[in-house]
């Protein structure tokens, strides 16, 4: 199928205004990837890490180092991930579209931006400062996309300079007050889960309104998947079997767990942040969830001790590079955003970035003095040497975050079977994916 064809589709599913067809004509037409300035010597930033995560630490200390260094201006917007995510197609086609903004990674998000047009190729910037040479080959597939925005090859649309990875946290006080040790079995996990429940306590801090839920279905699926299984559901190397056994696993499993009261009857009206605040005030005792919510729950936890294990019987795990720094094609002053990127990957705000619990990609592990952190640190580089990062759910398509949530809040409130469930995600998935085969 020819591309335009593709990026129309695109367009399509991501339910793009019509008049971003007119304005995606103008970028294109704009040209070039770098270089350009708006003569005004003020950068405007967007990201939507909470002043108290790693990132957010990292950032404000890189905005500062950046005024000082260039004398420019730092114009600063704090926006939800949710507000960015919804409304950047049509942000990115306007003239308020930033100079540097954070933006997720993958096919479904920074991948469909970059083949609208949206976003610049900065290769001559990552060739100029040789940010490609701090990124480790498996942190730089979700940095580049092809002319169809299936990442793993093709120009550079964004960097990341931190990693994230999904772990299991647990609340250590809780572990021993039951009796409980770390399970290395994803046997023991279950007894874990079943001692609990015994006991009167929902073991799992769950959200079924956002993307927790999804999460914990993909890693059931990833227990039973290979590297193949992966490349096949994020790639599109080969079509997907919706009732292959690692999904049918996945989807049957989950119910499971909804009858087994391992989460709360409520879950599907709970948000990622209530699920976070349970593990945090010490309501749930584990929290499968990412690396984001680790510097947070140092910060936070006051009362217990916590830890992390990986997911037991899998060998692979969500994850990947971090959340991509990205330059809107209409971005005023693309310079001041080269530069801002290449300060964030200094050695001092990487190693800021990992002492406040965050997973730096350019950093000494000799200078990460804080004991938490490289705990995390460590685990993330052991998943890393197994080449166990497996990506997101909701990548393969613009639409299937909503998809997979809504899909999900069915299936354990009970009113679609597993089959129905799977049937229903194979048929988003299919409509957009066949498109590249």
């Amino acid at each position: 199928m020819a591309r335009m064809t593709k990026i129309t589709t695109r367009r399509a599913a991501a339910a793009v205004a019509t008049a971003a067809a007119a304005a995606l004509t103008l970028s294109a037409c704009a040209g070039g990837s770098g270089g350009e300035s708006s003569g005004d010597n003020t950068l405007t930033l967007w990201h939507y890490e909470s002043q108290t995560s790693a990132m957010g630490i990292a950032w404000a200390e890189a905005i500062k180092v950046f005024e000082e260094e260039t004398g420019a201006t730092v114009e600063f917007e704090e926006k939800s991930f949710e507000q960015v995510r919804s409304t950047a197609s049509q942000v990115l086609n306007s003239d308020e579209a930033p100079d540097l903004m954070e933006f997720n990674k993958g096919n479904a998000t920074a991948g469909l931006l970059a083949s609208q047009g949206l976003l610049t190729d900065i290769t001559p910037a990552v060739e100029e400062y040789g940010w490609g040479d701090k990124l480790a080959p498996a942190l730089q597939t979700t940095a580049r996309y092809n002319e169809d925005g299936v990442m793993g090859s093709g120009a550079w649309y964004g960097i990341p300079n931190y990693g994230e990875f999904v772990t299991v946290y647990y609340n250590k006080d809780m572990f021993a007050a039951a009796g409980l040790e770390i399970p290395t079995t994803y046997e023991e996990f279950t007894d874990v889960l079943d001692a609990f429940v015994a006991q009167g306590v929902t073991p799992l801090a769950e959200a079924g309104l956002e993307y927790p839920i999804g999460q914990l279905w993909y890693q059931l699926a990833l227990s039973q998947a290979d590297r193949q299984f992966v490349n096949d559901y994020q790639l599109y190397e080969n079509p997907v079997d919706w009732n292959g056994d690692e999904i049918t696993y996945a989807t049957e499993t989950l119910k499971e767990y909804a009858d087994k009261g391992y989460f709360s009857t409520d879950v599907t009206g709970v948000k990622a942040e209530d699920a976070g605040v349970s593990f945090i005030n010490g309501t749930s005792p584990i929290f499968v969830s990412g690396s984001w919510w680790y510097g947070r729950f140092v910060d936070e936890v006051a009362d217990f001790d916590f830890g992390l294990f990986p997911f037991p019987g899998s060998e692979m795990t969500l994850g990947s590079s971090g959340n991509l720094w990205v330059v809107p094609e209409r971005a005023q002053d693309k310079e001041l955003a080269y530069t801002f990127i290449d300060i964030t990957m200094r050695p001092e705000i990487q190693a800021l970035l990992g002492n406040n619990g965050g997973l730096p990609v350019a950093a000494d592990e000799a200078d990460i003095a804080d004991p938490k952190s490289l705990e995390l640190i460590q685990a993330f580089n052991a998943v890393n040497e197994n080449d166990g990062l497996a990506f997101y759910p909701d990548w393969p398509t613009p639409t299937f975050y909503d998809v997979l949530v809504s899909q999900t809040q069915e299936l354990i409130n009970g009113t679609k079977t597993p089959a129905q469930v799977q049937e229903d995600l194979g048929a988003e998935y299919d409509s957009y994916v066949d498109d590249f085969r």
